[in-house]
């Protein structure tokens, strides 16, 4: 399976073409831009005061404004023309693995791309957290900070090919809570955060990280996954593991065992993305990521 390229990221911008993520509903969508609000809401930045009228959001009230005039005032604001659109990329080395069409990792990375460039094609700017290049224990993670068009996409997908894994091996816990905390640091309210995982090491630590960020920001899981994860191994004996450190499976008898540890993880993210009103995006290996997030995030036709 061959592994992606800078130059196969960069064509995935044909990819994006009619990709939006501007609106978790699509009917928003209409909203973009030309209405004025005042409620305190995503993708929201101030705009001025105004005297208070029922109805209003007591969270928007300026209470500074209000004291030194002798009545409520609530702030009004409007829709960001651009907000940061943070792509997080929990790569590591178990995700060097794929039973059909293309390794976890080059999905997460096509992926990736193609959001990308859906944001920036959507007027965000992009910026990204995730580990670095140069395969160290523990691994530290690199920040791009969000920048707008080519400027913002082109470094984050160098840096993807760069530290996609070469070699299988075991998976770290701590890498998904570490990038979740790295970018709950940088994030504005109202910011779109894209997590890319296949949430093998979502933890504890993870889920309250995942909590205190969407309770701010448009977040959006993308699930990488592979069948023979869930479905297990087919009859026969299997030498599995990471090198240095592989033994012998049987695959019928270790089938019971082996779906009933996907389905624990399984029920619980699903049951965090419901828990925190998240969109859970899963993708798989045997299928293209562009087909995948073109059912997902088409424009409506009206929006063209």
């Amino acid at each position: 399976m061959r592994l992606p390229d800078l130059a196969e990221l960069v064509v995935l911008r044909g990819a994006a073409q009619g990709l939006s993520l501007h609106a978790r509903r699509p009917a928003l969508a209409r909203l973009a831009g030309g209405h004025r609000s005042a409620q305190r809401g995503r993708g929201l930045e101030f705009e001025e005061v105004r005297p208070y009228a029922f109805g209003d959001d007591a969270r928007s009230i300026d209470w500074r404004v209000s004291a030194r005039r002798g009545r409520l005032h609530t702030k009004l604001f409007r829709e960001e023309r651009e907000r940061p659109a943070w792509l997080v990329a929990d790569l590591h080395p178990g995700l060097y693995f794929g039973s059909r069409r293309q390794l976890k990792s080059a999905l997460l990375l096509r992926a990736a791309a193609i959001l990308g460039w859906a944001a920036a094609r959507g007027g965000d700017r992009v910026g990204a957290v995730l580990p670095a290049a140069d395969g160290a224990l523990p691994r530290p993670l690199q920040v791009w900070p969000p920048r707008s068009r080519d400027a913002g996409v082109l470094p984050v997908l160098r840096a993807l090919v760069d530290a996609q894994p070469r070699a299988p091996g075991a998976p770290r816990a701590d890498t998904l809570a570490a990038a979740l905390a790295a970018v709950r640091a940088l994030l504005q309210p109202g910011s779109l955060v894209l997590l890319l995982s296949d949430f093998a090491g979502l933890d504890d630590v993870g889920e309250a990280l995942l909590t205190a960020i969407a309770a701010h920001s448009d977040c959006r899981l993308l699930w990488v996954t592979d069948p023979l994860e869930a479905d297990g191994l087919p009859a026969g004996a299997f030498r599995v593991g990471v090198p240095g450190r592989s033994w012998w499976l049987d695959g019928e008898r270790s089938r019971a065992a082996w779906r009933a540890a996907w389905q624990r993880r399984e029920t619980r993210l699903r049951e965090l993305a419901q828990r925190l009103n998240l969109p859970l995006i899963r993708l798989a290996t045997p299928d293209d990521a562009g087909d995948t997030l073109r059912g997902l995030l088409r424009e409506p036709a009206w929006a063209a």
